[in-house]
């Protein structure tokens, strides 16, 4: 029987599953915002689901906290990376638990746990002969006094010619070294790094390639599209050596058998997983072995498309060779747009969860967020005017209404002693509830909201066309309107059973007016009757387009005040702002009057419809004068409008080739990159040619 029809048989019997559930471990080098939330949402839900139904899952969870990044931080905060780690995580577990999101166990990468666990898989790694030494020729930042990981390296494709790509990818699906990239950057200082050898332990990937290939084709673990990319981008050909190491300095676990080198972060942080199910392990009695090396267990993975391959091809390989549990199912999401574009911190649409929280209820986001989910890796947007009328109308208008309707005569009437005649609609609602919970299994969240709010829908007539406002004036209609109270709470009962996933708060709310929790999923299938109910609490606010509106703006005042409390760096790709960064190195006078600054205006600005980021511009520098410039600037400015700007420009700067022309300078800017890219402007007076002193 092939996964995916054992999981949905399970699905409708009463066998109890075990299920090791884990989202991808946040980064400890910034807070959480609503993009991340996307996954550990979805997440999740998908718990709840399961615990719902009577199964036993564990939902797992650490920060991942070892890397360059961290270090570099904590270095310009002057502070330790453990004070650094110890405070993100609080403020990470703090967010997750605003938005109801619940953990089994919410560990860290730098645990005892997991440099356990590291040495335990480095060994199996060294036993099957996988592990290989080997010089090799890394980027260094001379300004951090670091060797730079992938991710922080940014550069023109060697394959492609596109600018302003990662350190290990590009757009055009091609892998590389960094030290292949043409006119590399470091994203930590913007320096111009170095190459500097040094000894390096990796893993060869290759000698896997055949568990890898059966794997990806056959498992059932990962979905179609997936599949079919692995197969056509890596697995068709040699799969590359992985760098495991990372000499010094660097913060995270040295390696026990090359002293002077530490695991690169992307080898210990999905062990993570392991190590934080072996803290709830020793904190509730049980063993490892029975969550990681059990064919009774599945083990389900949610992460972003983006790690796509550290978790469908390196750590399988890992797992398989360190004898642990392959996962069951890698469940891979994209990424989350706002009003049809990427997050922005310009336009207020890079909102922190903790922003969030000081607007807007947290169950209208988990609600839209499931509106939007699928099994598919697909990208989902929130629109703010849809964010706010299909929460109102789907939630205040519909579900919540069947209670708000009649709770404040239910509790005076309570329920009726049996069930009365309702037409059927309890009966059919209650026959949904299979394929409720089959969308619900399968990640298909919005096919589930759909299903639901037909039942509500249906609900509702039954209601308006039953008046029991007008019952209520009525002494000899009391009977009448107890029963119309008895279904009307039922059908709210039922939906909220069905939305407990998504919605916990509700849930527990129809819990407290019926005086039962709701606990299982069963409880949708048989009505309450013949008892109290308790007076009636609003349940959900509507929500207002001027909290959102007001939520953006308290955004960009934040991100406006992190620009202003630190010096920005223009090619820092981090979630937030470089604080504190440290000033480069001290130059003389006539070390500055080499770079030649000058005014110059903007004659013309056109799209490079084959760049992702760059904008053309001529720049006129007085008399005949011009120049061409090629800036990364595409996001955020539309060309037309910085027609006639005057700019500062470096003007000698070394002529640059590239596949679209020829670029002959650098329009000075400052911002982390993407939108967030602010061109420096000039006094109106200065005139073009004039040199910047």
């Amino acid at each position: 029987m092939k996964l995916e029809s054992f999981i949905h048989s399970l699905t409708t019997t009463s066998m109890s599953r075990r299920l090791l559930v884990t989202a991808a471990l946040p980064y400890a080098n910034g807070p959480i915002h609503i993009g991340h939330l996307v996954e550990y949402l979805q997440t999740d839900i998908w718990v709840r689901f399961q615990k719902l139904r009577g199964n036993r899952c564990l939902y797992i969870c650490a920060d991942d906290t070892h890397g360059t990044a961290i270090m570099i931080r904590a270095r310009s905060e002057g502070r330790s990376e453990i004070e650094l780690i110890e405070e993100t995580s609080e403020a990470h577990q703090r967010d997750f638990a605003g938005f109801g999101i619940e953990f089994d166990h919410y560990g860290s990468t730098n645990s005892e746990e997991n440099r356990t666990l590291c040495h335990q898989i480095w060994q199996s790694l060294r036993d099957a002969d996988l592990v290989v030494e080997r010089s090799v020729e890394q980027l260094y930042d001379p300004e951090a006094e670091t060797f730079l990981a992938d991710r922080f390296v940014r550069g023109t494709c060697p394959k492609c010619g596109l600018p302003d790509q990662a350190g290990d990818n590009c757009n055009c699906g091609h892998t590389y070294s960094p030290t292949e990239l043409i006119d590399p950057v470091s994203t930590l200082t913007g320096a111009t790094p170095v190459i500097r050898e040094a000894e390096h332990l990796f893993v060869q990937l290759e000698k896997l390639h055949g568990f890898l290939n059966e794997w990806v084709a056959d498992s059932g673990a990962l979905q179609p599209e997936t599949a079919n990319y692995l197969k056509g981008h890596f697995l068709a050909e040699e799969l590359r050596d992985w760098d495991i190491s990372r000499p010094a300095p660097y913060f995270g676990f040295e390696i026990p058998d090359a002293p002077g080198n530490y695991w690169y972060v992307w080898f210990d942080a999905p062990i993570g997983y392991i190590a934080s199910t072996q803290q709830w392990c020793n904190a509730n009695g049980e063993q490892l072995a029975d969550w990681w090396k059990s064919d009774d267990c599945e083990v389900h993975h949610f992460i972003g498309k983006d790690i796509t391959y550290f978790h469908t091809l390196f750590w399988p390989g890992m797992l398989k060779t360190a004898g642990f549990s392959l996962p069951t199912k890698v469940h891979i999401h994209g990424f989350l747009n706002v009003n049809g574009k990427k997050m922005s911190k310009r336009d207020g649409t890079f909102i922190k969860a903790e922003t969030f929280l000081k607007h807007i209820d947290p169950s209208a986001l988990r609600y839209f967020y499931a509106t939007k989910l699928s099994s598919r890796v697909e990208d989902l947007d929130l629109g703010v005017d849809e964010f706010v009328e299909k929460v109102n109308s789907d939630l205040v208008g519909k579900v919540v209404n069947l209670a708000s309707r009649v709770g404040k005569f239910a509790n005076r009437t309570g329920l009726s002693t049996s069930y009365p005649d309702d037409g059927g609609l309890f009966a059919a609602a209650a026959a949904k509830g299979d394929e409720i919970a089959t969308a619900y299994e399968d990640g298909e969240y919005a096919k589930a909201m759909r299903l639901i709010m037909e039942l509500a829908d249906a609900a509702n007539p039954f209601v308006e066309h039953a008046k029991p406002w007008e019952m209520n004036k009525d002494a000899d209609r009391q009977d009448e309107l107890r029963d119309v109270c008895t279904v009307a709470l039922n059908l709210f009962r039922q939906l909220a059973v069905y939305l407990a996933p998504v919605l916990p708060e509700l849930a527990d709310k129809c819990g407290d007016l019926l005086g039962e929790p709701i606990t299982s999923w069963e409880q949708s299938q048989t009505p309450l009757v013949n008892r109290g109910v308790n007076k009636f609490q609003r349940m959900m606010d509507r929500v207002k387009l001027e909290d959102l509106e007001a939520m953006m703006e308290e955004s960009k005042e934040e991100a406006a005040k992190e620009a202003d409390a630190a010096p920005t760096n223009a090619f820092n790709d981090s979630d937030q702002p470089l604080k504190d960064e440290p000033l480069a190195d001290e130059i003389t006078i006539d070390d500055f009057m080499k770079v030649d600054l000058r005014v110059a205006r903007v004659l013309s600005a056109e799209q490079v419809p084959e760049a992702n980021k760059l904008l053309k511009l001529t720049l006129g520098l007085g008399g005949d004068e011009t120049r061409q410039v090629f800036a990364g600037i595409k996001a955020a400015y539309d060309p037309e409008k910085l027609v006639g700007r005057l700019v500062v420009m470096v003007a000698n700067l070394k002529p640059r080739k590239m596949r679209f022309g020829l670029s002959e300078g650098m329009v000075t800017a400052a911002g982390p990159g993407g939108e967030e890219v602010f061109v420096l402007g000039i006094d109106e007076g200065a005139q073009p040619g004039q040199r910047v002193h």
